[in-house]
Parts: structure tokens; C-alpha cells; sequence
């Protein structure tokens, strides 16, 4: 990937603006008759080359910018987002809000959070740096990312092939007394290319992405990678249904940390209406299972010093020996509950907030893929996944899958319009962990291995 010392900092968005605007914002809704309001700004911006045949398709610029802005009156509360963030447009919003709340029905649990429970001092999280590619680069890398996976013997064409590029940055302000201010930087690659056979065809992709240039992974790796999965996929037969062990590769293993997340949130339990509701302090996983929220960390995305309503947030076992140590608090969810505020409410541009994790990740194990493919001997490797559904009050899951048939521990052939299905508290407590953790999202988890999930194909 070619560099350049040109970059986009001087059109990076500003937080310290957005902060100033934040704070008009709440200030104009005090003033119009809000007794407590919280406002928020984000904005983003970002770059996108496409290349397609050797040959630049396309090059993208966009930009986003919106408000949100929460107003209480009493017991009653109201919100709203928009885009227009002329004074007009502001005017307009605050009137709205206010509106909006004195005709709401009471919420006993609302209201912003007391100030001592407020974070004071926010550590510092590197997330941000200037750009390192131009739009030069950015064409380069895609061009990368085409050559090498056309280069895979069967690939017949890509269908796509593109590298990116932003910054966003976030500011809030409310009457208890919080303000912050963030800024943090993307790159992104992607690529997905088509095999041929006779007349057979079959798609996959690759993809990838960080915080900072160097921690970008090269695109030819991501390039190849998508080439020889296509090509891999080519002849998919069926699988017979039945019990088997089943190994989901660590691209699509994040769903069971995702599901978790959703379970052990303060909303759902508050409303009664997760399979996890009578589980805190029980074993839910198997010994040696953690589960890890790590919000401080540098680079990672989903990071955060403090929550979405300015309580302190901190690295903490969501899972630890298998057992869950917490559910994820906003403010009303504790109250409703009668708990300690835990650090994980999520803003909502205009609306209550919702609750969440930031940075999480199913801890690794020991095991290789390899050796978790060896485990299952008679199985399925999942490497894809379509339209998973979840029973959230019951744990009853299943997903349309594609992947390879694991025969005598081995990957054999690739298999499509397979159906996995199962109770999450079954999987949870049969999930073993594979050593392949990498993190280049949110919500990360290593390959796993679960026995006895019933399988649906021919």
C-alpha cells in the first residue's frame, strides 16, 4: 500500500466544535422550560476507492453530521434527532422536544444520572490518528485486493473490491454536569470474488479492518483469502441431518458473545423477556469459559471511557468461569432493579438510552482450529451464516449455514442450505473456545466448538 504525507487532519471532524454545539443545545432546552436534558452531536467522514477490472470504478467522499436532544420534564421525558443543524434547525428541535414531553405518559425510572455517580476524570483512549493514505492509496490497495484474488487458480471474476478510509468524532452535554468529547479513525478492506466450474459459480469474501494503518492487514492476504475460500466452496453438496459437533470458524463465532451481550442487558431483564433473567451468579458456560469487556482498550473498536449517560466504565469479566458476573445497567434498567449502576448505558441520538457492552470478546482457548475440526470427527465446519433467529425468552436459536462437512477430523467437502439449531444455554454450556482470537470489531470471539446441535440438510 502506497502512503502519503498528505492527510485528512484538517478535514477531520472536530470535537471541541462539537462539544460547543452540544452544549448550545442543552442549554437552549433548559432555557425553553426542560427541567434536565442531555444533548449529543456526532459527525463523520470518510473515503472509498472501488476498483473493478484494473481500473478505478468509483471514488466516494461522504459526510454525515446529526444531533439528538433528550429534554425531562418532571417525570416525563422526550427526544428527538435530526440533521439540520442551522440555528433554525435547532430552534426547531428544542420546540419539538419540549412539546413532545409535556404531553409524554410518567416514567418512574427516567431521569439523567446523579452527578456523584458521574465520571470525573476519563482516561485517555488512543483511537484517533491523521490518515496515512491519499486517494492514491486507497486505489492502490484496491487494485492489491482485485489482483490477488483474480490471481487464485478458479476465480472467474470479483465482484468487488474496495478500500476505505474515516474519521468520526462524538460530543454530549447534559444538566447533571457530564460533557465528553471523542474522535477516532477507520480503515476498511474488502473484497469478494466469484469461482467458476463448468457451469457452477460460488462467492465468498474477505474482509478487514483497525483503527490505524498499521495495524491494517495486507491486501493481498485479504485478496487471496477471499479467492481461495471462493474456490473452496465450489461443488457444495448436502449434509445429512442429524446430531453432530459443529465448529464455527471465528468469522461468524461472534454471534454467541452478541447473543450473550443481549441477554444479560438491563432492559431485558427489567422487562422479563431474556432466557438469562434468573442466571446472575450461576454457570451458564463451562469451567474455564471467560468472557471479557475490555473498554480502555487502545485501538479497539467499541472503546469507551465513560457510558452513554457519563458513569466510568471499566474492564471487568462479563463471564468469568463460565459464571455471569453482571447485567448490563443504563440508569432506569438499575433503578427499575434496584442495582448499582454498572457502567453500560449506550446513548441514543434523541432517545433513552439502551444498555451494552463495549469491546467484549470470548477469551482464547488452546486448540487450533485444526485440532477443533479434529474434535468434531463427524461434523460440520460453519463458515457462513444466513438470518440466525432467536427465541430471546426461551434460548431457542438456529441459522441457515454453509461451510464443509468434517469427516474422520478432517475438513472434506463444502456443503450449502444446511440448517444449525439448538437452545443457547445447551451451546453455552457445551462451547469450547478455539486459540484464533483477533480483534477487528466490537464484539470478537476465537473458532468454537459445540457438541450435539441438531443439524438440518438432506
Amino acid at each position: 500500500m502506497s502512503q502519503s504525507s498528505q492527510s485528512t487532519r484538517e478535514g477531520a471532524p472536530d470535537p471541541g466544535a462539537l462539544l460547543d454545539l452540544a452544549r448550545t443545545l442543552r442549554d437552549a432546552a433548559l432555557k425553553a422550560g426542560a427541567d434536565a436534558a442531555e444533548a449529543a452531536v456526532s459527525e463523520s467522514r470518510s473515503l472509498e476507492a472501488s476498483v473493478r477490472e484494473g481500473a478505478l470504478e468509483s471514488l466516494e467522499r461522504s459526510e454525515n453530521r446529526e444531533a439528538g436532544l433528550r429534554v425531562l420534564i418532571g417525570q416525563r421525558q422526550a427526544g428527538v434527532s435530526f440533521s439540520d443543524l442551522s440555528d433554525a434547525g435547532q430552534a426547531l428541535a428544542v420546540e419539538r422536544a419540549i412539546a413532545m414531553a409535556r404531553i409524554a405518559p410518567e416514567d418512574p425510572y427516567c431521569g439523567l444520572v446523579e452527578p456523584d455517580a458521574l465520571a470525573r476524570r476519563l482516561p485517555e483512549i488512543a483511537l484517533y490518528e491523521p490518515a496515512a493514505l491519499d486517494e492514491a492509496g486507497l486505489e492502490a490497495a484496491a487494485l492489491q485486493l482485485e489482483e490477488a484474488a483474480r490471481a487464485v487458480k478458479g476465480v472467474a471474476m470479483v465482484s468487488s473490491a474496495g478500500a476505505s478510509l474515516g474519521a468520526g468524532a462524538s460530543a454530549a452535554a447534559a444538566s447533571n454536569g457530564f460533557e465528553s468529547a471523542r474522535r477516532g479513525s477507520r480503515y476498511g478492506l474488502g473484497v469478494a470474488a466469484i469461482a467458476r466450474s463448468g457451469e457452477a459459480m460460488e462467492r465468498d469474501y474477505d474482509s478487514h479492518a483497525s483503527r490505524r494503518f498499521s495495524d491494517l492487514k495486507d491486501p493481498r492476504e485479504i485478496g487471496r483469502a477471499a479467492g481461495e475460500r471462493a474456490v473452496a466452496r465450489l461443488g457444495s453438496g448436502k449434509v445429512a441431518s442429524g446430531k453432530r459437533a459443529v465448529v464455527f470458524e471465528r468469522r461468524v463465532a461472534g454471534v454467541f458473545v452478541s447473543s450473550l451481550l443481549g441477554a444479560i442487558s438491563g432492559p431485558a431483564i427489567a422487562r422479563g423477556t431474556s432466557f438469562l433473567r434468573d442466571r446472575l451468579g450461576e454457570r451458564v458456560f463451562a469451567e474455564g469459559v471467560d468472557i471479557i469487556e475490555d473498554p480502555l482498550k487502545d485501538w479497539s473498536f467499541g472503546a469507551r471511557a465513560a457510558d452513554g449517560e457519563g458513569v466510568a466504565c471499566r474492564p471487568r469479566a462479563l463471564v468469568e468461569d463460565g459464571v455471569v458476573t453482571t447485567w448490563l445497567l443504563n440508569a432506569a434498567s438499575a433503578r427499575q432493579l434496584d442495582m448499582p449502576l454498572t457502567g453500560h448505558a449506550r446513548r441514543s441520538l434523541g432517545g433513552p438510552p439502551g444498555a451494552g457492552a463495549s469491546n467484549a470478546h470470548l477469551a482464547p482457548g488452546e486448540a487450533s482450529l485444526d485440532d477443533l475440526i479434529q474434535e468434531a470427527g463427524e461434523g460440520l465446519l460453519v463458515t457462513e451464516m444466513f438470518g440466525p433467529s432467536l427465541n430471546a425468552n426461551t434460548g431457542d436459536w438456529s441459522v441457515g449455514v454453509a461451510g464443509f462437512a468434517i469427516e474422520a477430523g478432517r475438513r472434506a467437502g463444502p456443503v450449502s442450505e444446511v440448517t444449525v439449531a439448538g437452545n443457547l444455554l445447551d451451546i453455552y454450556a457445551r462451547l469450547i473456545p478455539g486459540a484464533d482470537l483477533e480483534f477487528d470489531s466490537a464484539v470478537n470471539a476465537p473458532s468454537v466448538l459445540v457438541e450435539g446441535l441438531s443439524v438440518g440438510g438432506r
